[in-house]
């Protein structure tokens, strides 16, 4: 793989030396933290077999904080397909695999084994990116083969993560959606999405999008420390109230709900989210699935410690006794008394907040193929 960066000092593109892998241990007993990032280490691949540990001896404050490396993806395909039943969507887009946001809970690090790299750090640290993106999209699109149907962007990591902001991808995807009118479907927490307001206005007019602005938590501290690298809280409410008054259909997701941590925090957030011009509202329960749940145990022992035993006897009462539950129909919602009192729960405050459960039904009515020239996005 091709590994190239960008100097945040000087705007151009510069090398990045390769980094070796590692995985950080405790030293003194007492868990390191690394500023800015969701992992503290590189817990082994679950595929490979060998893997390095630093000598017991070894001081965490030797080694520099990681820097982010942007490795070119080169696939020949934008869209992928799921098949599975708690998916609402069938097909989707990600221009970027791997996410800085850092987000210890992501259900998405384990993706990140698949390139042979771990969960933790590397998940953050090394992204890959389909520079290709828009004009694999394009041809997929004016292809006679694609049946017009709803896209979703961020169904595995975030499109606007901060690399969006120079690379621009996801503005030229969409770009290409607005041309054909197909519709999408965007989840973030980055206030980057307001950006591209003046293309999603477009597909508003045929009922061609919605985004959701996941809002788990209004604390700020916690936020950081979770989220290390998304949009503050405040600011997320600000990009739904943008969105909002630019009459483009914008819901709340709060998600992850992680009982014992942010779960008290759910009829703030949803009454926040409809004075700031929520349209629905979604949630969803923390799941753990495989080498996340090490990186998010690993993060409640630096961040949570008191909190540590609560958390995970709460998930483990949502999850049949364990920290995670992979069959379908179960790993979104959890079962028992406790799952239920945490629906229950959000139902009350959504309905106080007056916010509808439900989102658009978006359509595909408007969907066209360009003849020759690029279409005007009207």
């Amino acid at each position: 793989m091709e590994q190239w960066g960008f100097s945040p000092a000087a705007g151009g593109e510069i090398k990045i030396k390769r980094k070796i892998k590692i995985k950080i241990k405790k030293m003194g007993g007492e868990p390191t933290t690394i500023r800015g990032r969701g992992s503290a280490g590189n817990p082994p691949n679950r595929f490979e077999r060998i893997t390095l540990e630093r000598d017991a001896d070894w001081d965490p404050a030797e080694d520099p904080a990681p820097r982010t490396q942007f490795l070119r993806d080169r696939t020949q395909s934008i869209i992928t397909y799921n098949d599975s039943p708690d998916i609402a969507f069938d097909a989707g887009i990600n221009p970027y695999r791997g996410c800085e946001h850092g987000c210890s809970y992501c259900y998405a690090r384990i993706t990140h084994e698949f390139l042979g790299f771990s969960a933790g750090l590397d998940f953050e640290t090394k992204i890959m990116v389909k520079e290709d993106a828009p004009e694999l999209l394009r041809k997929e699109l004016a292809s006679r083969k694609w049946k017009p149907q709803l896209l979703a962007m961020s169904g595995v990591t975030d499109c606007y993560q901060p690399i969006e902001r120079r690379l621009q991808l996801t503005r030229k995807c969409l770009a290409v959606l607005a041309e054909f009118r197909n519709p999408v479907c965007i989840i973030t927490k980055n206030f980057l999405v307001t950006r591209d307001i003046d293309l999603l206005q477009p597909l508003a007019r045929h009922n061609a999008v919605e985004v959701n602005l996941s809002i788990n938590s209004l604390t700020p501290d916690l936020a950081r420390r979770l989220e290390p690298r998304a949009s503050l809280p405040q600011h997320r409410l600000g990009a739904l109230e943008a969105l909002a008054r630019a009459g483009i259909p914008v819901g709340v997701l709060v998600a992850p709900i992680i009982p014992g941590l942010n779960d008290h925090e759910v009829a703030n957030v949803l009454d926040a989210a409809g004075k700031a011009g929520a349209k629905w509202a979604g949630m969803e329960i923390l799941r753990l699935p495989l080498t996340v749940s090490r990186v998010f145990q690993d993060w409640l022992d630096r961040n949570e410690p008191g909190k540590k035993d609560k958390v995970l006897n709460q998930i483990r009462a949502i999850r049949g006794g364990k920290l995670n539950d992979p069959r379908f129909g179960e790993r979104m919602r959890g079962q028992g008394i406790y799952a239920e009192q945490i629906r229950q729960m959000f139902e009350v405050a959504r309905r106080k907040a007056g916010i509808p459960e439900k989102g658009p039904e978006l359509s595909t009515a408007a969907f066209r193929r360009p003849a020759g020239n690029q279409l005007e996005l009207l």
